[in-house]
């Protein structure tokens, strides 16, 4: 997921130097959320993965 999120930076950065507003927009929203659903996941992963062993 992290790998998609730079995908779309990526995209969004090319396609900024190139003059392409609304889809440079619209990658970077996607990057963006791609990020933060990142960041939820491996947080929530790392919190369940401490617990002990009953």
């Amino acid at each position: 997921m992290l790998r998609y999120a730079v995908l779309f930076l990526i995209v969004a950065l090319v396609a900024g130097v190139l003059g392409f507003a609304g889809v440079a927009g619209a990658a970077t929203n996607i990057a963006w959320f791609l990020f933060v659903l990142f960041l939820i996941l491996f947080v929530v992963s790392l919190v369940m993965g401490r617990r002990s062993p009953v």
